[in-house]
């Protein structure tokens, strides 16, 4: 099994956003949370959006998120990464979740998704639709149409879980049993 805080394992940011995750991902490994994705959208008035799960593996909740947030905007308002006036929205991954570190490629092995590579394969091709094989420290690999594909996880831009009912009941949380 892979380490629980690994920081070595961060999901692929350039940029801001990577600059942005450098500074939140210690913080949430140190509150027993993974930092999952970082999106920076908007220009005049941008939005930071930080996605996270608890490292144990258990459901983030609402009071996850509140902590998450006012630890992730006094780390913000220190170093001060981003000019002008700024919004921050934390929110777990969900079901259909992003692909954005090699150990979710392994944990989600055999679910469906899709990915958008930045760069295209040799092939030209740059969309990809199939199950998940996993991923070691380079690559991805996805079996499309009866073929593995293996995809460099710098390159990729986006790649995301599909919602299907397996997924739905691979992620679900257990109901409590009522023993006599």
């Amino acid at each position: 099994m892979e380490p629980q805080s690994d920081l070595s394992d961060l999901p692929h940011h350039t940029g801001l956003e990577g600059r942005v995750a450098g500074l939140v991902a210690p913080a949430l490994a140190g509150m027993g949370y993974e930092l999952v994705r970082v999106a920076i959208l908007g220009r005049e008035h941008p939005t930071v959006q930080i996605m996270a799960d608890r490292a144990d593996g258990s459901q983030i909740t609402v009071d996850d998120c509140e902590a998450i947030s006012h630890a992730v905007g006094a780390v913000l308002d220190v170093e001060d990464p981003i000019a002008g006036v700024w919004t921050l929205e934390v929110s777990s991954a969900g079901i259909d979740r992003p692909l954005t570190r090699r150990r979710d490629w392994n944990r989600f092995a055999g679910h469906l998704a899709r990915v958008d590579m930045a760069v295209p394969l040799p092939d030209g091709r740059r969309r990809f639709s199939g199950a998940v094989l996993g991923a070691d420290a380079t690559h991805a690999r996805l079996r499309v149409d009866e073929t593995e594909v293996a995809l460099p996880l710098a390159d990729i831009r986006r790649a995301k879980l599909v919602l299907t009912d397996e997924l739905i009941a691979a992620t679900a949380t257990p109901r409590p049993t009522n023993q006599a």
